[in-house]
């Protein structure tokens, strides 16, 4: 099974990761990982933490001369703003701090509307919200993005591509055409990682107009995995669909608020006419079978005319692509602050200030991309699992071979 841990606080010393379940001979490099983690730091409408920050990984174990051993694989990015923060953030014993016992001036005691500040304290018992707000930061998912590399290094290796774009931010929508490696090219090229030129310009100038008013703005983005074969997943248990466990995965997410596959929302509106996806067959041609077998439009086997269902029947992946999108909220500290209430004294105050983004839409999507790949990849090892990538490489040729024999 592959699964993995990440630990670390905004402000600490380093964000660090354990990936168990890779195989081996997997090749992977600081550069695969280091291009994942730049594109999670870009977008127009981040904050000064961006500027600071200039994540690069180290890679602590279970990789040698670039391939992995199949053993557990440690990963670690060091906060460079750790030395602003070593005498607030220390592991260290401070006489005098600790517990109840942090000086009242230092503590953080007006939690923001929208964060995990006041909850966070209630159920831990904590006196100080920076123990809650520290770990509940989106900087968090600096390693799922770490770790989403190392997954779609291994789709990679049997055609599946993990894309994303921004489909909305605020009340900006897009108009969206083309086929997915275009889309993709042109949101990559876009500050907001929007594939529509117009809209895009419309969105910074709103992100703009949000920074101005002292507010935050989200939207919705689409990630799309092509090159996925049909039977990842299971309709058996609810615990082993796909596309419920590609949800969860989404809404862990900081700041998500809704998922959809497919027409998501939509189909409650249409006839079943509008929703399901009519069956075809096309011969395959005599070409040896592989990954190609599942790539573009006019795929051979069994395919769907139409894709409403986002790439799932009955919690399993039909071989179309796989479509789903994602609501973000804006971000909760706003420069403007909401009302809130100080946890000692009860007095209302404005909330406090953390330093934050007008908008990390664009960035969302790139951790929605990693968070997809990894949840992909647990499936794919689960139908496929091998100790080796080569012994994972024979039980994927072979039940492509069975396919076409269907």
């Amino acid at each position: 099974m592959l699964r993995y841990l990440t630990a670390g606080e905004s402000h600490g010393k380093a964000l660090v990761a354990i990936v168990e379940g890779l195989p081996a001979g997997l090749y992977v490099t600081r550069e695969h990982i280091d291009a994942e983690l730049a594109r999670r730091q870009r977008g127009y409408g981040r904050g000064r933490r961006m500027q600071i920050e200039q994540d690069r990984v180290e890679i602590l174990a279970g990789i040698r001369y670039g391939y992995t051993l199949g053993s557990p694989v440690a990963l670690m990015v060091e906060n460079r703003d750790w030395k602003n923060w070593v005498d607030v953030m220390t592991p260290d014993p401070v006489e005098g701090k600790g517990g109840e016992h942090i000086p009242t001036g230092e503590r953080v005691t007006r939690p923001r509307p929208g964060h995990a500040d006041l909850v966070g304290a209630l159920k831990y018992g904590h006196r100080d919200l920076r123990n809650v707000l520290e770990r509940a930061s989106a900087r968090e998912t600096t390693m799922r993005v770490a770790v989403g590399a190392l997954a779609k290094r291994l789709l990679d290796e049997f055609g599946i591509k993990v894309m994303s774009h921004v489909i909305q931010l605020g009340s900006v929508v897009a108009r969206v055409q083309g086929d997915y490696e275009e889309i993709f090219q042109r949101a990559e090229a876009s500050e907001v990682r929007c594939a529509d030129d117009e809209a895009s310009e419309k969105m910074k100038a709103l992100i703009d107009q949000a920074k101005q008013e002292g507010d935050t703005l989200g939207g919705i983005f689409e990630v799309v995995a092509t090159g996925v074969p049909p039977g990842l997943g299971s309709h058996v248990h609810w615990d082993r669909k796909l596309d419920a466990r590609l949800a969860q995965a989404l809404m862990s997410i900081q700041a998500i608020k809704g998922v959809e596959v497919g027409l998501g929302f939509g189909v409650a509106s249409r006839f079943g006419s509008q929703v399901h996806d009519a069956i075809g067959y096309r011969s395959y041609p005599p070409a040896e079978p592989g990954p190609g077998d599942f790539q573009g439009a006019e795929r051979p086997g069994f395919f769907r005319m139409t894709n409403r269902a986002g790439g799932f029947e009955g919690g399993m992946t039909t071989g179309e692509p796989v479509v789903v999108r994602a609501a973000m909220k804006p971000i909760s500290t706003l420069y403007r602050p909401l009302d809130s209430v100080d946890f000692y004294t009860k007095e209302p105050f404005k909330a406090s200030i953390e330093r934050s983004d007008t908008c990390a839409l664009p960035a969302a999507g790139v951790i929605g991309e990693a968070v997809v790949a990894i949840e992909l990849a647990r499936a794919f090892l689960e139908k496929f699992g091998g100790d080796s990538l080569e012994e994972i490489r024979r039980n994927y040729l072979g039940y492509v071979k069975a396919l076409r024999e269907v």
